[in-house]
C-alpha cells in the first residue's frame, strides 16, 4: 500500500478513495462565522460604524484563505468546529465541492472588502454583499445546503462524490410516496 502526500484541502480516509472534510466540523465552524458576521451586520446596519463589519470582513477573508492555501487542518474556525463536534460520528464529504464553495466565498470576502475599503462604495452595496455571503452561511449551517455541491453538480465535467446529506445520488420520493428505509428487495408490493 502506498502513502499519499496530504491533501491540503481535506485529508485521506481509510475506505474513501478522494480527500474529504468532516461536514459537522464545516457546518460548525459556518455556524460560528455566521455568528460573528450577524453580529457585526447588525452594528453596521444599525449604528453606520462598520469597523466591526470591516474586520468581520477580514478574518473571514483570512478563514477562507487559510482553508483554501495553508490548509483545512490549520483554519481557525474549522478547528474549533471540529472541537465543538468531536463527540458526533464524521460525515465525510467530498474536498472539491467545498474548495469550489470556499473559494467562492474568498472572491466574496475580497469583493466586499475592496467594496469596503478600497473603493469606499455606498454602504447599501456593503450591505447587500455581506448579506449574500451571510445568507449562504446560515444555509450551510442551518440546512446543510453547499453552495460548491451544488455548483460543482450543475457545471463540472466531474460530478460531486460524497454530498452532505447524500445529496449526490439521492433520489426523493414521488409526491405521495412513503419514504422507506428497507431496500428494494425487502420492500412489500
Amino acid at each position: 500500500m502506498t502513502t499519499q502526500d496530504p491533501p491540503v484541502i481535506g485529508e485521506f480516509v481509510d475506505g474513501i478513495d478522494i480527500p474529504v472534510v468532516n461536514e459537522r466540523a464545516v457546518r460548525a465552524s459556518a455556524g460560528l462565522l455566521f455568528l460573528g458576521g450577524i453580529i457585526a451586520f447588525m452594528v453596521a446596519a444599525l449604528t453606520d460604524d462598520f469597523r466591526p463589519l470591516r474586520m468581520f470582513g477580514a478574518i473571514f477573508m483570512f478563514d477562507m484563505t487559510f482553508r483554501l492555501f495553508v490548509g483545512t487542518k490549520y483554519t481557525p474556525s474549522l478547528i474549533v468546529g471540529s472541537l465543538l463536534v468531536r463527540a458526533q460520528r464524521p460525515e465525510w464529504v467530498g474536498a472539491s465541492q467545498k474548495k469550489l464553495a470556499w473559494s467562492f466565498g474568498l472572491v466574496m470576502a475580497f469583493i466586499s472588502c475592496a467594496v469596503m475599503g478600497f473603493l469606499n462604495v455606498g454602504d447599501g452595496l456593503t450591505l447587500a454583499l455581506c448579506s449574500l455571503c451571510l445568507s449562504l452561511l446560515f444555509i450551510e449551517s442551518a440546512f446543510g445546503i453547499c453552495l460548491g455541491c451544488e455548483l460543482q453538480r450543475a457545471f463540472a465535467k466531474q460530478k460531486p462524490q460524497l454530498c452532505a446529506g447524500d445529496t449526490c445520488t439521492y433520489v426523493p420520493p414521488k409526491r405521495g410516496e412513503r419514504h422507506s428505509a428497507l431496500p428494494d428487495s425487502q420492500k412489500s408490493v
